[in-house]
């Protein structure tokens, strides 16, 4: 039945679109790659990610010059964290085995959750530190938000006052977060280009045409080392209220830390400075800019800034087609609260289909309809 069913979307901004048609698409093409935080909703790309970096993205590294650029927010940081291990199979397919089987009481308080997030992360990636960060194929970049003013640190009542209040100013408008949040990236190896530079390993050129940044977000750069590597990660997904903020990360300003996708949800930053493409393999067709826009429609990313993208998602069709209609999602934890079993039978259901998601996308660029087959983005 499923096998009728289209699996993948491809939608591509004006100037990853000229190029499909010209040229489709090959490895060495690919410059950034952006992995959105949601959650258990990474499970849904499992076998897709196993595919793109230990197959099709390795099969041109032996021509190319710079690394592929990682840029992750929470679940996107954790993917792609095991992704700059030596073997990204392995270790895709061991975080989300970890991650799946996560179990906890029914009542649980974010220091439980918070301690077993840490011994999740620790069993995955603890003592293989410098590994990752001197990865020659892939740069990690791990986003991470800092609290300022009323959350510049945690405590009862003062952080649930002062998201709230953030979460106020964001629907007044994204720009008046920052009173609340600064972000914090974190990098491998060498930092961000800035204007007249030509660092070749840099993500992406933020100051450009004397701009002092490219949004609204003080934005601190701090490198990865073997010391902060394990805390930027947690901090990187943990959600205010459900984890614990981490208090200090070593070289970074002083402060609390939390979830990276509070301010870049889907990751909605300025690709088209980058020289190449953007692969983007995301859980929806919707690029939402930040966690609290969840619920604003018309809160979503538009603009120059996508003309280079080109965004893998699964079709309404192949959501359909799964348990429950959707992809995993952290409310699962809830729905299945008295089922353990029957949670982790639908999880591993839909990491498995994603080898439907896996076999649509190496078609396409194998018979190059991946050209024929994309929409505007």
């Amino acid at each position: 039945m499923t096998q009728n069913v289209k699996s993948l979307i491809i939608r591509a901004g004006p100037r990853a679109l000229k190029h499909l048609r010209e040229h489709g698409l090959r490895p060495n093409d690919i410059d950034i790659i952006p992995g959105a935080a949601g959650g258990p909703k990474g499970l849904g790309l499992a076998l897709l990610d196993e595919y793109l970096f230990a197959d099709w993205l390795p099969s041109g590294f032996e021509s190319r010059t710079t690394p592929v650029k990682l840029i992750g927010a929470s679940i996107g940081a954790w993917r792609f964290a095991a992704v700059c291990r030596n073997d990204p199979r392995e270790a895709l397919a061991a975080l989300a085995k970890a991650y799946s089987e996560q179990k906890y009481p029914k009542k649980v308080d974010a220091k439980f959750v918070s301690a077993y997030a840490r011994e999740l992360t620790d069993s995955l990636f603890d003592g293989r530190e410098q590994e990752l960060l001197s990865n020659p194929h892939y740069q990690l970049n791990v986003l991470v938000v800092r609290g300022k003013g009323i959350l510049h640190r945690e405590a009862r009542g003062r952080t649930q006052a002062g998201f709230a209040m953030a979460a106020l100013a964001n629907a007044v408008g994204r720009p008046h977060l920052r009173h609340f949040l600064d972000r914090v990236w974190f990098y491998a190896d060498r930092p961000p280009a800035s204007s007249g530079t030509t660092e070749s390993r840099a993500p992406i050129g933020f100051q450009a045409n004397g701009e002092s940044s490219f949004d609204r977000f003080h934005t601190h750069y701090v490198k990865l080392t073997t010391e902060n590597f394990g805390d930027a990660l947690i901090a990187s997904g943990s959600i205010p209220l459900v984890l614990q903020g981490v208090a200090q990360i070593a070289d970074a300003p002083s402060g609390t830390f939390w979830d990276g996708g509070i301010i870049d949800y889907h990751l909605h930053l300025p690709y088209h400075r980058a020289p190449g493409l953007v692969l983007y393999p995301h859980f929806t067709d919707r690029i939402v800019p930040g966690w609290l826009d969840k619920m604003l429609p018309w809160r979503k990313a538009q603009g120059p800034w996508l003309d280079n993208m080109i965004l893998l998602s699964p079709t309404r069709e192949y959501l359909d087609s799964l348990p429950h209609r959707k992809l995993p999602d952290r409310n699962d934890f809830k729905r299945f609260v008295d089922d353990y079993d029957g949670r982790l039978r639908y999880w591993q259901r839909a990491m498995a289909e994603s080898a439907r998601l896996r076999d649509a996308f190496a078609e396409m660029v194998a018979s190059g309809r991946i050209a024929d087959e994309a929409l505007p983005l």
